[in-house]
Formats: structure tokens, C-alpha cells, sequence
């Protein structure tokens, strides 16, 4: 068979292929499909029985049909949860301590985008004890989370719990967001799960760590810490710090956002809940012989074991005078030093007045 010849552009003679060849390679395509399909056929066959390769062909195929946009999102999700789940567990663990924690945190870079100031917060009309726990719950972490620090590191620690307060990774109620992850290992606020609350507060420093409850409870900003939503001591190095945007220092505490847009003022949308609560002491992480090391002169309490008796303590067994019985359902709390101490001058007093006996004169 004698081909055809045309003219190409060119100008040179061009031989066309005859219509046989074009049937033949067609042929020789079309095995290689069908031979590509069988081969595809045997791999889902044996992936079926093959959980891992399995979920690499399933992997595959939709993404061959996924929405590169709804990709991106699920990617973007996926990152934030892994980003929230570190912040939450990585803090357990430091990266460094001391000396060398004071040293890193300070290489650690200021973001130099302008610090946006969080909205007021103005605690909506509710009931009585919803607001006095809203109070109440704040206080505790002033005070026990920078009771020493300035005025303006307190407030800073209050803005970060009322970011958070409104961001959608955490609890909308002002004791939901101090108390989240209080009953294990690793809580959102240290003093809430390491036996902080023991110690009797000091009057002085409670009272104004309420008074800077009530202001933020009030519509006060710190607008140094913007959108902060962590912080953590200077001379602690978090796992999760270099992952987040440093914002500033106050005192002792290091503040940072949320990266990106989550970092924003328009993530911070959430309706405050109101329903606030205290937990119990007996509902807190209390730690356990594999999760704290004990202090010197310290013993650890072990879950089925009751703890050594503090030797100080000389009284009957059955006293339970001064101690909160929890078995009668009592709930323990923090009692307010200021009206504890106004209480306490009061009864001193009128006893006082009672046990001394009017002196005659003359005698």
C-alpha cells in the first residue's frame, strides 16, 4: 500500500500514515488500558483484605473526584485540632526549665503585626450565684495564676481567660474556661489541679485580684495582650510556644495568639453561655504515684491508699470539726478572706465583750 502524500507547511513532503497502522496502535492503547484496569482490579481485590493499603487506595480514588477548596479546608481543620490538642497535653512536658527556658523564650521572635484589642466584655444580667461563681472563678485565677505580678499582668491573665471565654476551642463561661481539663493531668490552669487552692490566700492580694475580676467582669480591656488566648512563665518553655505568635511579657508571663486568622478578632464570636459553676476540691486531678513526683518530706497520695496522717493534727478520728465531710455531701469552696476576717473580728469581738467581767470601782 502506497501511502499519500501532503504538503506541509513547510513546504516539505509529508507521508500520512495509512489507516492500518492507526488501527494497530489503537490496538496496542487499548491492551494497555484494559491491562492497567485488570491490574487496578487485582490491587483493590488485595486491598481489601489489607487494611493499610486499603486506606491508600480509598486515599487515591477520592482524590481523584475531592473539591481542592473542601481539601484545603479539612487540612486547615486537621491542623487545628492537632495545634489545640498540643497546646492542651504538650504543656505536661516542657521543653526546657529555668535558666535555660529564660534564655530561649527571649530568642523566640515578638510578632510585629499590630496587637487588635479584644471587644469589652460586659457580664449579661443573670442569676445571683451564677454571677457571684463568675466572680468568684476569676478571682482564683488572678490570684493564684499572678497574685505578685503588677496590676496590668493581672489583667492581662483576666483578658486571656475572657478571650478564650469567646473563642470556639474553649468553653463559653468564664469557670468553664479556668476549670477545663481540671479533673486530669495537664489542666488548662495549673493552680486548678496542683493543690495551689491549699494554700490560705493573702488578704490583701485576694482583694485585688477581685477588684481586677470585677473590672474585666465590667467591660475593662488590657489591650497590651490583644487577641491572647496563652501565656506561660518566662522561665518555662512550653512544646507548643514557637508553634503560636508571641505577643509581649508582663512581669514573669509571656502572651501569645492563636496563628492566623484564628488569632483574629472575628474568631472570637461565641455567646457567653452563663452557666457558671465551681467544681469540687474532690472533682479536681488530685495527681497519683505515676503522674507527681513527690516533694521532699512529701508523700504521694495513691488511689485506694489513704494518705498518711499529718502528724500535726492530734484530733480524734471521728472529729471531724474544722474539715469539710464529704461523705454528707457538703461541697468544699474558697471562703472569701475578706469576709472571713470581717466575720471573724466581729465574733472575737462580742466574745470578747462578753467574757470580761465589769471591774466596780473600788475593787
Amino acid at each position: 500500500m502506497i501511502p499519500e502524500l501532503h504538503i506541509g507547511r513547510d513546504g516539505a513532503a509529508a507521508a500520512e500514515v495509512p489507516w492500518g497502522d492507526v488501527q494497530q496502535g489503537s490496538s496496542k492503547s487499548l491492551k494497555f488500558i484494559l491491562l492497567g484496569l485488570a491490574l487496578f482490579a487485582v490491587v483493590i481485590l488485595f486491598a481489601s483484605s489489607n487494611d493499610r493499603l486499603s486506606r491508600f487506595v480509598e486515599g487515591v480514588v477520592a482524590s481523584w473526584t475531592a473539591d481542592p477548596v473542601e481539601t484545603a479546608k479539612a487540612a486547615k481543620k486537621q491542623a487545628i485540632a492537632k495545634l489545640i490538642t498540643e497546646t492542651e497535653t504538650d504543656s505536661i512536658v516542657p521543653t526546657a526549665e529555668g535558666a535555660d527556658a529564660v534564655a530561649r523564650n527571649a530568642l523566640l521572635p515578638v510578632s510585629t503585626l499590630p496587637v487588635e484589642a479584644a471587644r469589652p466584655f460586659l457580664m449579661p444580667t443573670i442569676s445571683l450565684a451564677q454571677a457571684t461563681n463568675a466572680q468568684r472563678c476569676l478571682t482564683q485565677a488572678i490570684y493564684y495564676e499572678a497574685a505578685t505580678e503588677s496590676d496590668a499582668g493581672k489583667a492581662a491573665v483576666a483578658q486571656v481567660i475572657l478571650n478564650r471565654m469567646k473563642h470556639p476551642a474553649y468553653p463559653n463561661t468564664v469557670c468553664g474556661v479556668i476549670y477545663q481539663g481540671s479533673s486530669r493531668p495537664g489542666c488548662q490552669f495549673s493552680f486548678a489541679c496542683d493543690g495551689s487552692m491549699r494554700r490560705p490566700p493573702v488578704p490583701a492580694l485576694w482583694r485585688r485580684s477581685a477588684e481586677i475580676a470585677r473590672a474585666a467582669l465590667t467591660g475593662h480591656v488590657e489591650v497590651s495582650v490583644g487577641m491572647a488566648t496563652h501565656y506561660h512563665a518566662n522561665y518555662v518553655l512550653p512544646r507548643w510556644a514557637p508553634k503560636l505568635t508571641k505577643i509581649e511579657q508582663i512581669g514573669a508571663h509571656i502572651f501569645y495568639r492563636w496563628p492566623g486568622s484564628w488569632g483574629k478578632p472575628g474568631a472570637f464570636s461565641d455567646a457567653y453561655a452563663g452557666a457558671e459553676w465551681i467544681p469540687a476540691f474532690s472533682q479536681l486531678y488530685q495527681g497519683s504515684a505515676a503522674a507527681v513526683e513527690a516533694l521532699p518530706g512529701e508523700a504521694i497520695a495513691v488511689e485506694g491508699v489513704p494518705a498518711p496522717r499529718d502528724p500535726t493534727d492530734h484530733r480524734a478520728d471521728n472529729d471531724v470539726g474544722g474539715r469539710v465531710d464529704v461523705t454528707k455531701g457538703w461541697v468544699p469552696n474558697i471562703p472569701d478572706p475578706t469576709q472571713s476576717k470581717s466575720r471573724f473580728d466581729s465574733l472575737t469581738s462580742q466574745q470578747g465583750a462578753a467574757a470580761t467581767p465589769e471591774i466596780q470601782p473600788g475593787t
